[in-house]
């Protein structure tokens, strides 16, 4: 008989406090038994404390999911240019898995690229082996962008051209995919609520966090970082091409990258199994 394929290696770095979406991609990674999770990297998302503030939220998802996962700090800070790295657990972590004779390493990116950009600029040897960074962000390559600039990517612009440039695999979600992942508020009312502790905290927190909306009222919202987790599980459930790798300007915007490196952005996401596999898993856990 054969020897079943190991679990895909997989480390996760999320902005977790920053929105209402972060929570259901990290949770359908905890539910997937495809994945080994190494490691949670608490990722800041621009502000004072922000780090902080998302581990405290992965610590709570992680607690009602009933992991044990490792649960890492990144950098607190985006980079001060694209030279000095920001040392931090998450880095070292990143380093370490790459360095493993284990197998490929996905790196799934739901926040700035931080801490990748550190491991590359203190490793640059880990930027050839099989490491995949999975990259929620960055804006249109030709459509209208819906808002500018992307967030995850004006969080450390320095970051983003340092992962570019450096020659790693890149899979890169863009803001026209990442979008489009849309879950209503009844529609999560109807399929989670009374599932679990877990699901009403994943219904509750995001209705609450669309009540402080400027731009509302919403009854609505995009679970676009899923998508990164999706990609590692069934990276066949997208519609890829080879863009050459881009640069980014201080503002968020595009520039011309090096012409002799590509990276593979996706067109286009299998919404209905990415939030089935999570609605399904969800309950699952419930029962």
């Amino acid at each position: 008989m054969k020897t079943p394929p190991s679990p895909h290696r997989l480390i996760v770095s999320t902005d977790a406090a920053n929105e209402a979406d972060d929570q259901f991609a990290i949770v359908q990674a905890l539910l997937s038994p495809t994945l080994d999770i190494r490691g949670l990297v608490a990722a800041h998302f621009g502000r004072a404390g922000s780090m902080a503030d998302s581990r405290l939220e992965i610590e709570r998802v992680v607690a009602l999911a009933g992991s044990a996962v490792r649960i890492l700090d990144g950098s607190p800070d985006a980079l001060a240019d694209e030279s000095t790295p920001a040392p931090s657990p998450g880095s070292s972590l990143i380093v370490a898995e790459a360095r493993r004779d284990a197998g490929r390493l996905w790196v799934a990116v739901l926040g700035p690229l931080t801490d990748v950009a550190t491991a590359l600029l203190e490793a640059p040897e880990i930027a050839s082996r099989d490491v995949v960074v999975v990259w929620v962000g960055g804006p249109p390559y030709e459509e209208i962008a819906a808002y500018h600039p992307e967030f995850n990517l004006i969080n450390d612009v320095a970051a983003a051209n340092v992962v570019m440039e450096s020659g790693i695999a890149v899979w890169q979600i863009p803001m026209p995919v990442y979008s489009m992942v849309g879950v209503g508020h009844a529609e999560l009312r109807t399929r989670l609520r009374g599932t679990s502790p877990l699901g009403d905290y994943l219904v509750d927190q995001l209705i609450a966090f669309n009540a402080t909306i400027e731009y509302g009222p919403l009854d609505f919202r995009s679970l676009g970082d899923s998508p990164a987790i999706g990609a590692v599980i069934n990276p066949a459930g997208a519609r890829w091409r080879a863009r050459p790798a881009p640069r980014f300007s201080a503002g968020g915007d595009l520039k011309p990258g090096r012409v002799d490196r590509s990276i593979r952005v996706c067109d286009a996401v299998d919404t209905r199994w990415l939030i089935e596999d999570m609605f399904a898993k969800l309950r699952e856990f419930g029962a």
